[in-house]
């Protein structure tokens, strides 16, 4: 992710957001006539899929500008997880539209039916693939910037829809050219369960963020090497961290010599808080100033993240790797 200023994210994020849902709303119409027109499974399927994009980009918009706004009395972490709350708002459209498709495809199989005008389909699909690839670009230039997990979510739901609309196409073609009657519900059930799939993987990062998941183990390995070498600090434990939106918080005791004066420990605190603001941008760091050889009696022995002279590294589990 590149290092931008928090008003600069929700501007990209907004952008990204607003773009989506003009994208959807034109897409809703061309699909609309174009079902209409065709009768097929596989379009209304995809006209379904496209409406709820209509809801779920409303509700990233809300997302991503309440996750903008700053921390206030109220919320003193700031709105970060309102994003992570539209990613699961975004999660359960994806599925209720799989649901739908599937029952209506096995009806369609089951009924029977005839595919009408296949050519005003096919181009409307191609339209709607030339508009979201378009799409796709733009988000893909926000994620990098910002690493919006309401925009990723988006993401991963609109890249689906390239695949969704060839889909459409080769069930429209293969029903009406080919005469293979059962193409069009049958791509209609392959549509279904490819959004269920991507429902299940993009719910997975939103749910990580709303549980307070530590960040992976290299970046926290990361944050251990950027400190390391302060000749003041000897020692470093119990390390916690998260992400709420596009912000990280990370909070731990340092252990320095008990002969300091308070002035010099907070001297060191300052000098490490600085560093690290370098390495991680936009994080909030709380950092507790222990004397060596002092043990936290109403949490047990605390464990040294960073010894002086060991080179210890954190591990999955918070051991410690010599």
């Amino acid at each position: 992710m590149d290092q931008t200023d928090t008003g600069q994210r929700g501007v990209l994020t907004r952008s990204a957001a607003i773009a989506s849902m003009s994208v959807a709303l034109l897409l809703l119409a061309m699909k609309i006539y174009a079902t209409i027109h065709t009768g097929s499974t596989a379009m209304l399927g995809s006209l379904a899929d496209t409406a709820l994009d209509v809801v779920a980009s409303l509700v990233t918009l809300i997302g991503v500008w309440v996750a903008a706004m700053p921390a206030d009395h109220d919320h003193r972490f700031g709105h970060g997880k309102a994003e992570a709350l539209a990613a699961l708002v975004q999660v359960v459209l994806i599925s209720i539209s799989a649901v739908g498709i599937a029952a209506r495809a096995i009806s369609r199989w089951i009924e029977g039916g005839e595919i009408e005008e296949a050519g005003t389909g096919i181009t409307v699909s191609v339209i709607a693939m030339v508009a979201t690839i378009a799409l796709l670009a733009w988000q893909r230039h926000v994620i990098r910037k910002t690493g919006s997990v309401a925009i990723q979510t988006d993401h991963v739901h609109y890249q689906s829809d390239i695949l969704l609309n060839l889909g459409v196409i080769a069930a429209l073609a293969l029903d009406q050219y080919a005469g293979l009657t059962g193409a069009d519900p049958l791509f209609a059930i392959a549509i279904a369960a490819w959004l269920a799939w991507n429902a299940w993987q993009a719910s997975q990062h939103a749910v990580e963020q709303l549980m307070d998941r530590e960040w992976p183990l290299e970046k926290r390995q990361r944050l251990l090497d950027t400190v390391r070498d302060n000749p003041d600090l000897h020692g470093l434990h119990d390390l916690r961290t998260r992400t709420a939106g596009v912000r990280d918080f990370a909070q731990f005791h340092i252990t320095v010599d008990p002969q300091m004066t308070v002035a010099e420990a907070h001297d060191v605190m300052d000098a490490i808080e600085a560093k690290l603001l370098r390495e991680f941008p936009d994080t909030e760091f709380l950092i507790h100033t222990d004397p060596e050889g002092h043990v936290e009696t109403d949490v047990g022995v605390p464990v040294d993240l960073l010894s002086e002279g060991a080179g210890a590294d954190v591990s999955q589990d918070g051991a410690i790797l010599r």
